[in-house]
């Protein structure tokens, strides 16, 4: 996981912190105000190895913590259990054979 985090930092640094920024100064309308900065990191990401990797091995997981987050607009920290279950389940996702340089 930590090399998929590296990775999304590495490429797609400028619009996490725009997208993180907007969710931080709207804590009761993120979903509505920074849906398209979220579409932005999406798109970003997606283009990875490592990280559709991830995402297709810990899709449940994923998607189980959107849901909550779309529930709980108003209290987003209360999905921290989804989070945390997502953030496991990348941890085992086993990424030998993939390449961490989509250049390569």
């Amino acid at each position: 996981m930590q090399a998929a985090m590296d990775i999304s930092a590495k490429y797609c640094q400028k619009e996490l912190e725009a997208y993180g920024s907007c969710v931080a100064s709207n804590p009761s309308k993120w979903q509505q105000k920074c849906h398209e900065l979220k579409a932005k990191v999406a798109n970003c990401t997606s283009s990875h190895p490592v990280i559709q990797k991830i995402r297709k091995d810990c899709s449940h997981e994923f998607v189980k913590f959107e849901q909550c987050l779309a529930e709980n607009q108003d209290a987003p920290t209360s999905c921290s259990a989804h989070i945390s279950r997502f953030l496991g389940c990348a941890e085992t996702v086993d990424l030998s054979g993939v390449s961490k340089n989509p250049s390569s």
